[in-house]
């Protein structure tokens, strides 16, 4: 877990109290910050900090803003971002998105979402409005049930890469591993889902299948947090929190770069043959510049995660889509219960309100 740096912050009641002040911001893996809390958050940055409650312990600590240089948004719906992202540029802070774009409508497993031809629409907005390379595909988690079988992922999943095709250069998915996380198949049982787990053959011949779908499409493929190594088929394991792709995106922001002991480095010269020789691991970045990268994989993240340390500044229990196999609600009713204090404090110091 990183160290961040920690400052004064003046609160809404007036008491001044310590926070930390991360630079790089996770909003969120425990909830749909875009979807359901986009103006409680573009509301809180403006005030400078938000509070955040631990999950294993109860105790609210908060987040101060004020050295916050970069931001990723995790979402299902973001749509509601377009109408802030010009907040960030102003500030400028940096984002990318990742954008679960699942399509489970059929078979009624993503209710809260709207449908899938407004999530595509509002996935190329937010790529003319960010730039190509700040959205990432998402189809996580890939789950088999009785009604879902892997010929009907396949073709989910070509369904919506033959949408994105130039709005995206990377697709990450994950195997639903159902029986390693309680809330899901708590959820899952209680929504009486017939669903079963994946086995290594069914995901080894879903990669190989996956990847000869993306002939067409020239995709980067990425799994996030799976332990079977599929690189033979070209699919990588996945850094959601990216430092490299930050770098790429943030690399004029000094301030950023130094936290993150990026050196952005010119290009050399030619060699008397017109060739530039550029050592092993570099990355070229525009105006003739390149680095090489610096990622630093966070230890407080499960083993298998390959982010970079961020501070993530949701709250479990909190997100209204109520999907049926979802691991950041322990209950739909205690989910909406919390949404609905949200309602009565939307601008409060807390997503709860409380």
């Amino acid at each position: 877990m990183a160290q961040w740096q920690k400052t004064q912050i003046l609160r809404d009641n007036g008491m001044m109290t310590e926070a930390q002040a991360p630079v790089i911001i996770s909003a969120s893996r425990s909830t749909d910050i875009p979807a359901f809390y986009a103006d409680w958050f573009f509301h809180r940055l403006k005030v400078g900090y938000s509070a955040w409650t631990n999950p294993f312990n109860g105790v609210k600590s908060f987040v101060s803003y004020e050295k916050c240089r970069f931001i990723v948004f995790w979402s299902k719906n973001p749509k509601p971002l377009l109408g802030h992202l010009d907040e960030l540029k102003e500030k400028s802070i940096g984002c990318y998105i990742q954008y679960t774009l699942n399509d489970y409508e059929k078979e009624g497993l993503e209710k809260g979402v709207p449908p899938l031809e407004k999530r595509i629409d509002t996935f190329k907005r937010l790529v003319d409005k960010l730039g190509q390379g700040r959205v990432i595909w998402r189809f996580d988690p890939l789950i088999l049930t009785y009604q879902i079988d892997m010929e009907d992922l396949l073709r989910k999943v070509e369904n919506i890469g033959d949408q994105l095709k130039g709005y995206t250069e990377k697709m990450v998915f994950s195997y639903a591993d159902i029986a390693l996380y309680k809330k899901v198949k708590a959820n899952l049982e209680k929504s009486h889902v017939n669903y079963a787990e994946w086995m290594t053959a069914q995901m080894e011949e879903f990669a190989q299948r996956i990847s000869e779908l993306n002939q067409k499409w020239h995709y980067q493929l990425a799994t996030c947090g799976e332990k079977i190594d599929i690189e033979h088929y070209g699919i990588q394991h996945n850094r959601c929190i990216d430092g490299d792709l930050i770098t790429r995106i943030a690399w004029k922001d000094k301030e950023l770069m130094d936290f993150m002991k990026v050196k952005i480095l010119d290009m050399p010269a030619p060699s008397l043959f017109g060739e530039v020789e550029l050592p092993k691991g570099a990355i070229l970045l525009p105006e003739n510049h390149y680095f090489i990268s610096a990622h630093k994989k966070d230890p407080g993240q499960r083993p298998l995660c390959g982010c970079m340390a961020a501070k993530d500044i949701g709250e479990y229990n909190t997100c209204p889509h109520l999907c049926e196999y979802c691991y950041a609600n322990a209950s739909k009713e205690k989910a909406q219960e919390n949404y609905n204090k949200h309602e009565m404090n939307p601008l409060g110091e807390t997503i709860t309100g409380k």
